[in-house]
């Protein structure tokens, strides 16, 4: 027969956790020390005006965790503790236990893995908390207007009306359904022939680089990357031990003569549909050079097609994979620019050879991928609707981008050349009248007065290199904006450059 608690019981164990936690708190701060006695439960009881059976359930849970020790017949002592040590020395000090436990605890060196180590002293990225009120031009994000509610909520409505006998773990490379949907997808959109057990399913493609690392790279591999390129994939293979070798870009994609001067590379990592974040492709014949080097070397190419979904004045760009001699190609997409990078969803396409160890690496890392929003994906996928939804948000991005570039002709005329606009969801703009070393001073400008920009030079892993352009560069994205803010963001942008000091009429001439 159950008990009911009355108001009385819930303020007796209220006053029993008080006890206990500043006894707790006078034993760990050193007021009361190794082998102390406590006052009698009767004692302490009438001090504190409360009965003898709340403080007895206070010494009780003490002594369960191992504070107090207890003999027949004898009051209650204080255990030895292993930081009695520190506490006692904290005292002879005249500092409060608990701020030398602090102050040790910074100075003492922390213990951690090699990863952990590489790790440490990184930043740790957050989305930027942007003052902006009129513009953010952060990219990477999309528009949540622009996002399928309807399909998205009768895509998972499908899922969970399929019934299951069991509710167990799925397959680590990803469900069945969006594996098979995913290979017709990218038949369709990419012409790129593959079958279901060469797909990944991972979360978004930055765990598709995380395994990539984990299953190609030991530490002390060479790693060769574009210059600029994308940080988080910096990170990844640094981290993993990797010496990341940066390769220039121009015009027409990775520069693959310096390529060719890289010497025992285990892998290169590539946009070549759109290079992040200049914009550039890479040219027929550097396609096929980057192909010819990586079977000479035995090196994996992987291929991030991060935005292959939005082209404009330009056709698809077909993925290396396609090529002939592609045998050592990754293929790398996600759906953080088509639906949201809130879903947290992407895949790997993988040669044949590598599926076991990658399938593997994943199991070990997360078991899979939800299983919910994999069947819903494949639902959009196979009924239709995310390609419907692709062309819907091709067709406002690209609204949208041609509002960022009449306005910023219009703006800022000659004083900006603009890079990387003929696909994706950014482009990269360079100021022709401000120095490289001014780029920090025109992003806080800007921001004072509500305009969120962000630099093109953390791209560069040499930030000193030839090939870096010795101007001020920002990164522009457009995908979250309606045109409106778009336009006001740029006219504002314009108004601080006219602003700016006594060059206010060298850097910028209304057009």
């Amino acid at each position: 027969m159950g008990q009911f608690v009355t108001m009385k019981d819930e303020a007796t164990v209220g006053t029993t956790r008080r006890i206990y936690a500043a006894l707790k708190a006078q034993i760990l701060d050193g007021t009361y020390g190794a082998e102390a006695l406590l006052p009698s439960t009767r004692a302490l009881a009438a001090e504190l005006g409360v009965s003898r059976t709340t403080v007895t359930a206070a010494y009780e849970q003490l002594l369960s965790e191992g504070y107090l020790e207890s003999r027949q017949g004898a009051r209650s002592r204080v255990a030895r503790l292993a930081d009695r040590q520190g506490s006692a020395s904290s005292a002879a000090s005249g500092r409060p236990a608990s701020q030398g436990h602090r102050e040790e605890g910074r100075a003492a060196d922390v213990r951690l893995s090699r990863l952990g180590a590489a790790l440490r002293d990184g930043p740790v990225w957050v989305p930027p908390t942007s003052a902006a009120v009129i513009a953010d031009f952060r990219y990477g994000d999309l528009s949540a207007t622009d996002f399928p509610e309807q399909a998205w909520r009768q895509a998972v409505n499908t899922a969970l009306r399929r019934r299951r006998p069991r509710l167990a773990y799925e397959h680590p490379a990803g469900c069945s359904s969006l594996r098979a949907a995913l290979q017709a997808y990218l038949w369709r959109a990419r012409g790129l022939r593959c079958e279901p057990d060469q797909i990944v399913v991972v979360n978004g493609s930055q765990q598709g680089l995380d395994l990539a690392a984990r299953v190609l790279v030991d530490p002390g591999d060479r790693v060769a990357m574009e210059d600029p390129g994308y940080v988080m994939a910096r990170r990844v293979f640094a981290a993993a031990g990797a010496e990341v070798v940066p390769v220039a870009v121009d015009a027409e994609g990775l520069r693959t003569d310096v390529l060719e001067r890289v010497e025992d590379a285990r892998l290169a990592y590539v946009t070549p549909s759109h290079q992040f974040p200049l914009g550039s492709v890479l040219a027929a014949r550097r396609r096929q050079e980057l192909l010819a080097w990586s079977r000479r070397t035995g090196a994996y190419v992987l291929e991030d097609d991060y935005d292959g979904e939005y082209r404009y004045d330009i056709r698809p760009i077909p993925p290396l994979q396609t090529m002939a001699q592609a045998e050592n190609v990754l293929y790398l997409g996600t759906i953080s620019k088509s639906l949201s990078p809130m879903l947290r969803l992407g895949y790997l396409v993988v040669p044949p050879p590598l599926f076991p160890a990658f399938a593997a690496a994943k199991q070990l890392i997360d078991r899979h991928s939800p299983v919910l929003e994999q069947e819903a994906l494949a639902v959009m996928i196979a009924g239709g609707a995310y390609e419907r939804h692709i062309r819907k948000s091709r067709r406002n991005n690209g609204r949208r981008r041609e509002a960022l570039l009449t306005a910023l002709k219009a703006e800022l005329g000659d004083a900006v050349t603009i890079s990387g606009a003929d696909a994706g969801l950014h482009v990269v703009v360079w100021f022709e009248r401000l120095q490289k070393t001014e780029e920090s001073a025109l992003i806080a400008r800007a921001r004072a007065v509500g305009i969120g920009l962000y630099p093109v030079s953390p791209l560069y892993a040499e930030t000193d290199a030839g090939h870096r352009p010795d101007r001020a560069g920002i990164v522009m994205g457009y995908a979250s904006l309606d045109e409106a803010e778009i336009l006001r963001g740029v006219a504002a942008l314009a108004e601080v450059l006219r602003s700016w000091g006594d060059r206010a009429d060298d850097r910028v001439t209304r057009v």
